[in-house]
């Protein structure tokens, strides 16, 4: 490993002063999509993205079934998938260093295209306890993972290598746009999905096709919950066909990828990047810390929307099937907004880096999401928390995204990987934290307000500074901690880009 991947110097050529729009970075977009590797990696994450979400919300029916009222059973999906990042992240990061990333991401996707039937079998089978059955579905979410850990840093380093350097923060804004829309996709039209796959299975049995009707029949199951994880393996397949016709810049490696002793090395080596470069360390702290607060938008955000807030949205009648949407679940319709907001985000915030700092951009992100936090925790009516959702989801696209551009200009290539291993190890870090601080914290609180209002005489019902609004409040001000904290770490005020990155 070369010295350079100790301290990275920045590849945004020589001019170091603010980046300034032209008309080339105004078709920026366009240039991505007749971008042939980039295109099908899109559209290959976009597919496999959907049926991700879809499964989440079928498993979660899944374990619900076989753990009837088990909030611990629900809890260890989440468990599961944040286990591999408290354990091995590390080493799984210097492994996108030293494969070839477009390999590992088709054999990641493969991997999971596979071990999605044995979620199908462990659901559907009649023959396996319920304990069984939950170990199965626990261990390969585990496995399953372990490959997301993968694929996800190798996708990210990989796309300096397959767009032009200055199509890199749109390019990342569209990879971050697709996670948004795969959500939205998965989390409201999961029932959707399911039924019209339903319908193509029952129309093929009607068909009476040779051998193929005969086998979908005797799969009941596949009309219904299983049927959606049998398309999220479908997914992963055609996803990894897709990433199978990217065309990348090849580097020389002349190194073993599986030898142990250079691996243990570059796990040093990742510490050593991190210790040498302040801004980037300030970067990964800030982020984590920004999760922790961020987490209790899911983990409390959903009982506050439940239990404090009143009215509905203006003029939402005006669209009746979302108006039956957000009757129906004003929490599900509330993760709408907020990941609308995301999408919007990740449209506009490549504008505005044509004329503003990645460092200046993502620690205004920061304070802005602590300050939107704070309005949605302050607020009682549905409609202005919806907006403070959004509002949240905008910046933390902005956050994200000159977040993971940062890294893309700041960091070697051989040393890239790992540090987008990092990034996504300290996210679900910081998740997991979040859901096991916040979440008790808001039960807690609540007890309490509870109890001193009627030791009083009062109403509970009326109390405004409720468990969940204060734990929120609270998560606010974690958030605007790691804000300052980023301010001081990262030199936003200075117009001349990723100063210091290469020079500490």
């Amino acid at each position: 490993m070369t010295d350079s991947s100790l301290k990275a110097g920045p590849i945004v050529g020589p001019e170091m002063g603010m980046p300034i729009p032209s008309e080339s970075d105004k078709g920026a977009f366009k240039r991505l999509m007749t971008n042939r590797s980039f295109r099908n990696m899109w559209i290959g994450q976009t597919i496999s993205g959907v049926g991700d979400w879809l499964v989440i919300g079928l498993l979660i029916a899944v374990v619900g079934t076989l753990a009837p009222g088990s909030s611990v059973a629900i809890a260890g999906i989440m468990v599961a998938k944040i286990v591999p990042s408290l354990l091995i992240g590390s080493v799984l990061g210097v492994l996108v260093d030293r494969f070839d990333r477009r390999r590992l991401m088709i054999a990641c996707d493969v991997i999971n295209g596979i071990l999605c039937l044995g979620l199908v079998g462990a659901s559907a089978s009649n023959t396996l306890s319920a304990g069984a059955a939950l170990a199965i579905i626990y261990t390969v979410t585990f496995l399953m993972e372990i490959c997301n850990i993968l694929f996800v840093p190798a996708k990210n380093a990989l796309i300096p290598m397959i767009v032009e350097e200055r199509d890199l923060t749109a390019a990342n804004g569209l990879s971050y746009t697709t996670q948004q829309v795969s959500m939205i996709i998965g989390l409201v039209a999961s029932g959707a999905i399911v039924s019209v796959f339903g319908m193509f299975l029952k129309a093929i049995i009607a068909a009476n096709v040779p051998l193929l009707s005969a086998a979908v029949a005797s799969q009941p199951g596949l009309i219904g919950p299983q049927g959606g994880i049998v398309l999220d393996s479908m997914s992963f397949m055609l996803s990894a066909a897709l990433v199978a016709t990217i065309h990348v810049r090849r580097n020389e490696r002349t190194e073993n990828a599986l030898d142990l002793r250079l691996i243990g090395r570059d796990v040093v080596e990742s510490w050593q990047i991190l210790r040498d470069q302040k801004p980037l360390r300030g970067f990964l702290i800030s982020v984590g810390f920004g999760i922790l607060g961020g987490g209790a938008l899911i983990s409390v955000g959903l009982v506050y929307v439940q239990q404090s807030l009143v009215g509905g949205i203006p003029f939402l009648d005006l669209v009746p099937p979302l108006q039956r949407v957000a009757a129906q679940g004003p929490q599900t319709f509330m993760l709408v907004f907020l990941a609308l907001g995301t999408f919007a985000g990740a449209v506009l915030v490549p504008r505005f880096a044509r004329t503003m700092t990645l460092e200046r951009l993502f620690v205004i992100g920061v304070w802005g999401f602590g300050l939107a936090m704070l309005g949605f925790a302050a607020s009682s009516l549905y409609w202005l928390a919806a907006l403070f959702g959004a509002a949240a989801g905008f910046l933390l696209a902005e956050v994200t995204i000159a977040g993971n551009t940062y890294v893309a200009e700041t960091v070697a290539d051989e040393s890239r990987g790992r540090i987008f291993a990092a990034l996504e190890s300290i996210i679900r870090i910081g998740i997991l934290a979040s859901m096991l601080l916040t979440a008790p914290l808001g039960d807690f609180l609540g007890g309490v307000v509870r109890s001193a209002v009627l030791s009083s005489g009062g109403a509970a019902a009326g109390v405004y500074l409720t468990g969940p609004r204060m734990t929120l409040m609270f998560a606010a001000f974690v958030v605007l901690c790691a804000a300052v904290y980023a301010g001081i770490a990262i030199d936003w005020r200075s117009d001349n880009p990723h100063r210091g990155a290469s020079d500490e």
